[in-house]
């Protein structure tokens, strides 16, 4: 009889192990660093910041000056005869030198005979 007790001991024993281990009752689930911490969140005030906080952050503001429209001259009409009867001036207005034409043709033409003169023929090399 004393075994079949000692049996029934050892049984309870084993589970009793067992359900301690994987306990879920709240008073084993709760994390007192996380408890602590979102308290200290809860309760943390910001601190407010001060009037003169924006000084030297922000630029203060100015209006840019108000445009001014065109003036036209009061004789256009001087001025646009006056245009007219300019003579106009041309950027390549000088002529190449006599000796750069007697040296052969340049630009386009020179450009064309060159491709189209035959090509030396290479030597062999022994």
């Amino acid at each position: 009889m004393s075994s079949a007790i000692l049996r029934q001991a050892s049984s309870v024993a084993r589970t009793a192990t067992r359900s301690c281990a994987f306990s879920t009752s709240a008073v084993a689930r709760r994390d007192f660093v996380q408890e602590l911490y979102l308290k200290e969140l809860k309760s943390y005030k910001a601190p407010p910041p001060p009037k003169d906080a924006h000084v030297g952050v922000v630029k203060a503001y100015s209006l840019p000056p108000a445009p001014q429209a065109p003036v036209l001259p009061a004789d256009l009409a001087v001025e646009l005869s006056a245009y007219d009867s300019a003579e106009p001036t041309f950027a390549a207005s000088a002529k190449p030198a006599e000796s750069e034409e007697s040296s052969g043709p340049t630009g386009a033409d020179a450009f064309l005979a060159f491709l189209e003169a035959d090509e030396p023929k290479a030597e062999a090399h022994h």
